[in-house]
């Protein structure tokens, strides 16, 4: 399980990267348009990688993640070129076409931090001639992986991590895989069963998929896997409990178009509470899987005003939020969040339901509770989450631990709290391009 220093630490003069937080100076009134959802960038680029033709994604995401994905895939021999949109709101923008080829080893593939590249990739290596060698970041090393590595090996892959079960690794492609039925815990992340339904159909008896333990968390993210199969005409049963069955098929062309990224829009909407006014994300789907959905209810338990039509989402505040007590198991990315609205609430908060983040980017509820207290808070971990309660906050030095979400909880506190310092702002290039350059933009609207 990944640690977190909780060493206790002085607000910092500024390094380079870091980053000091505007604070609002009244209400917000913004539109911000974001870019699409690094989820379904990831899970289509598999299946165009996978597919009996050639596929075109329509407004990608190019973030860390989505571009260490297709140089991933380019490294198995799959072709994916930027091409021009057709009817491009804004000059220079742009799609990707991605040809599928014969996939290759003998080569190696670095996921940075991406838990979709390291998890989803090796079921998809293990159709390469060859052997094919998984790195990344030093954090990603005690990112889990065991149970889909040992799922593969069950399926007949040749996995080599030295009994790890973390990275690197390396899977020994064949060409083809027999598949079958495995049975795992995928109780620390819905990810590891994901990974085996995205490539199962192309295994040789497709895949059965069993889960044996605790709920698995954010279950909506699978609910996304088996929609875009199914889009690409892939056969997936998933109306028995905690069994997913992927029918050997080829998997066909897509022609898609990505939705914005509803969980990059916490810290936009979540805005208006703080600050007070509205803020406005575009394009809001009407029907979607993305977790980040649930920011709907959730804001409005917190006070704001949400108002939801085919335009998109507004998000109205006057300054007041109230705490809130949530499960938060089906979305657990908007944690970080939902704890910074909770910091600055007049009433306490109790977060449940997500003590699989401790091994995402990081142990993300003791990096929470480290660093909002830090700044004055009062935060006490549980086994699954957090309890806050109301306390004055101050300035100061807010670590990011090289996780995206931190920092734009970070950000969120520096909009009611001056003074503080987000350290490594630019980890939120990890799934949003220009995170600062859309929050700026946000703040100009400020009285």
């Amino acid at each position: 399980m990944p640690s977190t220093d909780v060493s206790r630490h002085a607000a910092a003069p500024t390094a380079p990267g870091d980053w000091a937080a505007p604070t609002g100076g009244g209400p917000v009134s913004a539109t911000v348009a974001l870019p699409g959802s690094k989820s379904l960038t990831n899970r289509f680029l598999v299946l165009a990688a996978i597919a009996n033709d050639r596929s075109r994604l329509r407004r990608p995401l190019r973030s860390r993640d989505t571009l260490l994905m297709v140089q991933a895939l380019r490294s198995l021999g799959v072709t994916i070129d930027d091409v021009p949109a057709e009817g491009a709101g804004e000059v220079g923008e742009l799609d990707w076409l991605v040809t599928p080829g014969a996939l290759r080893g003998d080569t190696a593939i670095d996921v940075g931090l991406a838990g979709t590249v390291m998890r989803f990739l090796p079921p998809v290596a293990a159709l390469a001639g060859g052997p094919v060698l998984f790195d990344g970041d030093p954090q990603a090393r005690i990112r889990p992986m065991g149970p889909v590595l040992d799922a593969l090996r069950a399926l007949g892959v040749g996995i080599a991590d030295e009994g790890r079960g973390t990275l690197p690794l390396t899977v020994q492609g064949t060409g083809s895989v027999p598949g079958g039925e495995v049975t795992l815990d995928a109780s620390a992340s819905s990810q590891f069963i994901s990974a085996l339904l995205l490539a199962g159909a192309r295994y040789d008896h497709g895949v059965t998929v069993h889960h044996d333990g605790t709920p698995v968390p954010s279950e909506p993210h699978i609910a996304m896997t088996v929609e875009t199969l199914r889009d690409a005409g892939v056969d997936v049963d998933d109306s028995e409990p905690d069994t997913w069955r992927v029918e050997p098929s080829e998997v066909s062309s897509l022609d898609v178009q990505i939705e914005p990224d509803l969980s990059n829009a916490g810290p936009f909407l979540a805005a208006a509470l703080v600050a007070g006014g509205s803020v406005r994300v575009p394009d809001w789907p009407q029907h979607t899987t993305q977790a980040g959905d649930a920011l709907r209810d959730i804001l409005d338990t917190m006070g704001a005003d949400v108002s939801f039509d085919r335009q998109g989402l507004t998000v109205s505040g006057n300054g007041s939020i109230g705490g809130i007590d949530i499960d938060l198991r089906d979305a657990s990315e908007l944690t970080p969040i939902v704890a910074a609205l909770a910091a600055l609430a007049s009433s306490p908060s109790w977060i449940r339901g997500v003590a699989h983040i401790r091994g995402h980017e990081t142990d993300r509820l003791a990096a929470l509770a480290t660093e909002l207290n830090s700044l004055g808070g009062q935060v006490t971990e549980t086994h699954d989450g957090l309890r806050i309660s109301p306390s004055p906050l101050r300035g100061g030095l807010f670590h990011s631990y090289h996780d995206h979400r931190m920092a734009t909880a970070g950000a969120l506190i520096g909009l009611a709290v001056p003074g503080v310092i987000v350290e490594d702002i630019a980890t939120t290039t990890k799934t949003l391009p220009d995170f600062v350059g859309l929050w700026d933009g946000m703040l100009k609207g400020l009285g």
